[in-house]
């Protein structure tokens, strides 16, 4: 059942392929446009569809966060392989979805760390317990 979620992650793979193909032929772009990420979310999407219907047993849950660790330095070796100077002579719309993109990032980073809660600093958890040990020390 392992190879189940390896054969998930394929799948997801392709079609994010697929699909990246198709939106650059859209677009006019000769290039795929976000196949990996494409690929990504369905993976996320697959997964939830599976554990919301209790289909998704201990084992292809093994395999998809097996290779799920392992995305990343494939996403990085995919991206590698895709072609960045013709995307980019293809049009400044390459340029502007780029940019837009990071700013997108950007902005989701910022918007995340105000509604977040402040978590405590090193210096902070160490004087606590430090507290707790004086007067752990005191009632001895």
């Amino acid at each position: 059942m392992v190879i189940s979620g390896v054969a998930l992650l394929a799948i997801c793979t392709l079609m994010g392929a697929f699909l990246g193909d198709l939106l650059g032929v859209a677009l006019g772009v000769k290039a795929n446009v976000g196949g990996v990420g494409i690929a990504m979310f369905l993976l996320i999407a697959m997964r939830l569809w599976l554990t919301r219907r209790g289909l998704l047993t201990a084992p292809v849950k093994f395999g998809v966060e097996f290779w799920g660790a392992l995305y990343i330095p494939i996403v990085v070796a995919m991206a590698a392989q895709q072609n960045v100077v013709v995307a980019a002579r293809s049009g400044p719309l390459v340029l502007i979805a780029g940019i837009a993109a990071v700013l997108v990032c950007f902005g989701t980073v910022a918007l995340i760390s105000r509604i977040g809660t402040k978590g405590e600093t090193m210096d902070e958890i160490e004087a606590r317990a430090g507290g707790q040990l004086a007067r752990l020390g005191e009632t001895v």
